[in-house]
């Protein structure tokens, strides 16, 4: 139950992280980056950082449903 919570603190954490560079709220970086992982060095940069710590961790957040 304490996992869950926290997990969804670090989402909500992740979501407002999006919101404040001007993404979709209901969007996480993870997957924003990961849609543009191909046009954009920074988002490159970050999924290798988040690969590190979680493999295939951009692939893996994709929301095709959330932002453009």
């Amino acid at each position: 139950m304490i996992k869950n919570y926290l997990f969804n603190i670090l989402i909500s954490i992740d979501q407002l992280g999006n919101t404040i560079l001007g993404g979709d709220p209901d969007e996480t970086l993870s997957s924003r980056m990961g849609k543009r992982i191909n046009t954009c060095v920074f988002c490159r940069f970050f999924c290798w950082v988040a690969d590190k710590i979680d493999p295939n961790h951009c692939v893996k957040s994709l929301e095709h449903d959330e932002g453009i």
